[in-house]
């Protein structure tokens, strides 16, 4: 197997074609042009960007992807073998594959008895013939040809000797690559090994992977595949696909070039995964998965007392690479999991010099440890925890405080609308304000910053961008505590705040507080610096 490991694999990405056959994910025409761009620039060798025969918008895609700089990567459209009985020039979906006029082009053909003969309803040998000639035909109009055997490795064990046959016949007909799908995601990582190692030596062109996750295990089963001599994987970022998804690029090529020493985009471009990962999160406007290896938010997230304190005498003691290698980041997390070491590392985030054993950090510990224990935690909400830090060091002065606030929520002609009022503090001056709003929270708001604007201006450039509400003990129902995160955000930046509380207003109050808060201490020290600076 070592022999066989090759010192280059070729990445072909599906996120556009494939990855868009996924449950809740459409891309538009220029989604997919903004993908296509950053799947460029990261160095992927092709780029599957749909299916002409099936839709108006990939044709279009096709047609505008003319302008875009591609540089060495390869355009792929995708498509199928000719009809039963037809040739393949009076294919209508092979003259589409045809007429968008990309470098390179997909076609899969059914490896597999079952599919002839019940989907296609046609005989072996008719599928064969329809095989050899699109891919013939394909060749002679001067395109690079990616042959897809659909379902190998089921149609493998069904009839060995067929599913081989449907690679040779390609082969034959001039297929620059063979592609052996597990396309229904049900195969063993040791079937693949054993199929590939009983075909390979058969084939004389080279043959790439197409997993899918049905079984979790499209990564490991490309590796394999890598491993036994593939030198082309298919793929989607984030594992986006059909049904369960597809094997998950973002763990495949870390995977290739860190852990096998074999190139695929290289490491400079491996910098640029973690961001490419969250950009097609936000294109296809699903929620980014944190837990994703390699790539996600929390893959190098420490949260353990122990684990920290080991974690930061000897990152390698939990760290299995540099995160920097993927474009991620070391975080450390505050809780009642913490330890002083913990406590110690992210006051350092915050520019914060805290000894490990002084009183203060222990102080501080012991209150992380009480609010955890209430069902309170901090992560996420790194502002909150600062401003904790800052004020058990007497490094924080209130901006304002809330002496008390109410809120109505009446129906006004079949319309839900809030009222809110509340009295502001600043200095030894007090403000009675009130506002409107679609809810409570939004009245709220709308109260604080009329209030607050009259002393700091520069409130109106902070803006609440996220909020978000976690009940944390529901065992007690509409009685629970709940625990509100707000983001708020500037022309610099953004930050999250939090509030705790068994009233969920209050629980936001106390939120929208501390962010606007910090906000403004944002700004003073911001403003500070610049004046030191010039």
């Amino acid at each position: 197997m070592g022999n066989d490991r090759p010192v280059k694999v070729f990445i072909y990405d599906t996120t556009l074609r494939d990855g868009s056959q996924s449950e809740g994910v459409t891309f538009t025409v220029e989604d997919k042009l903004r993908i296509t761009q950053r799947l460029v620039d990261i160095g992927v060798h092709y780029i599957e960007g749909g299916y002409p025969a099936s839709n108006p918008k990939d044709k279009e895609f096709f047609q505008r992807a003319k302008s875009l700089n591609l540089g060495e990567t390869k355009l792929v459209a995708f498509g199928s073998t000719c009809r039963p009985n037809i040739k393949p020039q009076d294919d209508a979906n092979l003259q589409e594959l045809l007429s968008v006029e990309t470098p390179a082009v997909a076609v899969f053909g059914k490896s597999w008895k079952l599919h002839v003969k019940e989907v296609l309803r046609t005989t072996p040998r008719e599928n064969l013939r329809m095989i050899a000639d699109t891919v013939r035909w394909l060749k002679l109009n001067g395109r690079e040809v990616i042959f897809d055997a659909e379902h190998f490795f089921d149609g493998y064990k069904d009839d060995p000797e067929y599913a081989l046959e449907t690679l040779l016949v390609a082969e034959e007909a001039g297929a620059d690559w063979l592609i052996l799908c597990d396309t229904n995601g049900g195969t063993m990582p040791k079937e693949v090994a054993q199929t590939i190692e009983a075909v390979k030596d058969r084939l004389s062109c080279p043959f790439g992977i197409h997993a899918h996750n049905d079984s979790e295990l499209a990564v490991a089963n490309s590796i394999i595949a890598v491993q036994h001599g593939a030198t082309q994987v298919q793929g989607t970022i984030n594992g986006y696909g059909e049904r369960c998804g597809n094997a998950n690029l973002c763990s495949v090529i870390p995977i290739l070039e860190l852990k096998l020493g074999i190139s695929c985009i290289g490491r400079e471009n491996l910098k640029k995964l973690h961001d490419l990962s969250y950009f097609v999160a936000e294109v296809a406007n699903q929620v980014p998965n944190d837990r994703q290896p390699f790539v996600g938010r929390s893959a190098f997230a420490h949260k353990g007392g122990m684990h920290v304190d080991a974690m930061l005498k000897c990152p390698l003691a939990y760290e299995h690479i540099d995160p920097q290698l993927v474009g991620n980041e070391r975080r450390i997390l505050a809780s009642e999991l913490s330890g002083a070491a913990s406590v110690v590392a992210k006051a350092l985030e915050f520019g914060i010099k805290l000894d490990k054993d002084s009183p203060t950090t222990r102080r501080i510990l012991r209150e992380l440890k009480w609010l955890g224990m209430e069902g309170c935690e901090f992560e996420g909400a790194d502002a909150s925890l600062e401003l904790l830090m800052r004020r058990y060091l007497g490094q924080w002065r209130e901006s304002f405080s809330v002496d008390s606030f109410m809120t109505i929520v009446e129906e006004r002609n079949g319309e839900i609308w809030a009222q809110a009022s509340i009295k502001v503090r600043v200095g030894d001056k007090v403000f009675h304000t009130a506002a409107e709003g679609n809810g409570p929270v939004h009245a709220l708001d709308s109260a604080l910053r009329e209030a607050l604007e009259r002393f700091y201006p520069e409130v109106k450039r902070i803006r609440l961008t996220d909020y978000k509400v976690r009940v944390v003990n529901s065992s007690a129902g509409t009685a629970a505590k709940v625990r509100v995160t707000i983001e708020s955000a500037d022309e610099r930046g953004s930050w999250c705040t939090l509030g705790f509380s068994t009233n969920i207003i209050e629980a936001s109050l106390k939120a929208l507080v501390e962010g606007i808060e910090y906000g403004l201490w944002r700004m003073s020290n911001a403003s500070k610096n610049e004046a030191g600076g010039e």
